[in-house]
């Protein structure tokens, strides 16, 4: 027999996915829909949420329609106040405090549209949860759940009571019934969770799934450092008479980073000028083309370095044709994986504009590595400090800036916004500058600096917030630990917190993405 029916006409398509920031403007919409009087998300914490763990920002998709979304972090609960509100645990709803190496998911939002209710959407999310909650082996998901009808009962019980008549099913609440259905249990009631929650008189119900598949990993319950050793190169610019003359010099200095067992190299803005020194090119702007000229020997050599020595290295930066072209001045992170990314110099400097001509990049990238995700801000980029704050927004723990000035007062600028940034951010810092001449090469005739690893200052970290520096104007490196679990405690619990005391309400940074 033939089937004349067309199947199709009658399905109804229900997706359970991450949301994408494409469904911003929807969800915005729903949840005046779900949370009237409430104070709303705004764009930016969305997008915020996207930046940090989009994995974890599920919604309900029906018929090409957003009926229902979530949202979620992770943590280490036994970091927070048993007394937490939902600010506190949110880092004010932007979720800057997420730690992918957390033991706990943290739920912090759940609607549907109230046109599709009793579809089951919620209860399709919060098994999205579950499923991810298994697949990153987390110890649990933990919920501040509102208590929406406790308005209705607030003058005859406490919230206790009105939480243990809804336990025993005298009451019905249509979130916390709804929780206990999903497997939630009860583990204390926090005052004050959410201001502007009058229904539930500010009160929340901090409930907790266990995860019976978690596997717990010795060295996560453990870990007291995660150390990440680094070492800058101080690179002495001096007339040479051949490629191979840099390479050797550069292979050198690779040599010695991997006897020290360093996790990364960082060598000097401008590196590869020094190969203008052999060329008999006068014009400033002509030499500039020549030498971006190397730039496929300047890529072969670095990545074939890292892998050889085994050691991620940042590579200075060097001029490159792009773009029909135009010049840029592009830092390259060479991995020791034989893998390779790359930062354009976002801010070119009077000089570099009148000497060179050189061209504007315009995105903060940050990079994943085998020691965490890094950042590279070249020399002038370090004194915007908007650049450091995305960076680190971004989940940067450490921050390179290969530099090269020429004089004691430009060094400093860069010195003292790096150590800035380092405060600021709660982040590591890295500087690393060329010293000696070119005396024959235009415009790059004598320089100066001092390179240098910078901290967070506090306790914990180096005394005045210098892991080690070399001495000014000697070609020489230093070789310097930075601790990022040392890091992510004095986040969340130094005798400052930058990060997490920022005033969301009063000030923000917009990054325009390309």
């Amino acid at each position: 027999m033939t089937d004349t029916i067309d199947l199709s006409k009658f399905e109804k398509k229900m997706i359970i996915r991450n949301i994408e920031e494409k469904d911003i403007d929807e969800i915005l919409a729903m949840q005046a829909l779900c949370f009237p009087g409430m104070v709303p998300w705004e764009r930016e914490h969305l997008e915020s949420h996207l930046e940090h763990f989009p994995e974890g920002q599920f919604c309900a998709e029906f018929e090409g329609k957003i009926i229902g979304s979530c949202s979620s972090l992770i943590i280490n609960f036994d970091e927070y106040d048993d007394r937490h509100t939902w600010d506190d645990i949110t880092d004010n709803g932007y979720i800057s405090n997420h730690n992918p190496d957390g033991y706990n998911m943290y739920g912090i939002e759940v609607m549907v549209h109230p046109e599709y209710r009793r579809m089951k959407i919620g209860h399709r999310l919060y098994e999205a949860r579950k499923d991810l909650a298994r697949r990153l082996n987390l110890k649990s998901i933990i919920i501040g759940g509102r208590i929406p009808n406790y308005h209705k009962f607030e003058k005859e019980m406490s919230p206790r009571q009105y939480v243990q008549e809804v336990i025993h099913h005298k009451i019905y609440d249509p979130v916390l019934s709804f929780q206990l259905l999903n497997g939630f249990l009860l583990m204390r009631i926090n005052p004050n969770y959410l201001p502007d929650d009058r229904a539930s008189g500010k009160y929340a119900t901090l409930m907790e799934w266990n995860n019976v598949d978690y596997m717990p990993n010795t060295k996560r319950f453990y870990k007291t450092a995660l150390p990440v050793r680094i070492c800058v190169v101080q690179y002495q610019m001096k007339q040479i008479n051949s490629f191979e003359e840099f390479a050797n010099q550069v292979e050198y200095y690779t040599d010695v980073a991997s006897d020290a067992s360093a996790d990364f190299a960082v060598f000097p803005e401008l590196l590869t000028t020094q190969l203008m020194s052999f060329s008999d090119e006068k014009s400033p702007s002509r030499a500039i083309r020549r030498l971006t000229e190397y730039t496929e020997e300047y890529i072969s050599l670095f990545t074939e370095l890292a892998v050889k020595y085994n050691v991620n290295i940042v590579g200075g930066s060097h001029f490159v044709e792009e773009d029909n072209g135009k010049i840029f001045n592009v830092a390259y992170l060479f991995r020791r994986d034989g893998t390779i990314e790359k930062q354009y110099k976002i801010h070119i400097t009077p000089n570099e504009r009148k000497w060179w001509g050189i061209s504007r990049g315009d995105d903060v990238k940050v990079f994943d590595t085998d020691c965490g995700k890094v950042a590279i801000q070249i020399c002038y980029d370090i004194e915007f400090p908007e650049l450091a704050r995305i960076a680190t927004e971004k989940g940067a723990k450490i921050i390179f800036t290969p530099f090269c000035t020429e004089d004691r007062q430009g060094y400093l600028r860069v010195r003292y916004c790096s150590q800035a940034r380092a405060v600021e951010n709660q982040i590591y810092t890295v500087i690393s500058g060329t010293v000696g001449n070119l005396p024959q090469t235009e415009n790059m005739d004598i320089q100066y600096a001092q390179s240098a690893i910078f901290a967070p200052s506090d306790f914990e970290f180096a005394r005045d917030g210098i892991v080690g520096e070399c001495n000014p104007n000697i070609e020489m490196v230093v070789i310097g630990d930075v601790d990022l679990e040392i890091l992510r405690r004095q986040r969340q619990s130094g005798t400052v917190r930058q990060l997490k005391d920022r005033r969301h309400d009063v000030y923000g940074i917009r990054y325009r993405k390309n």
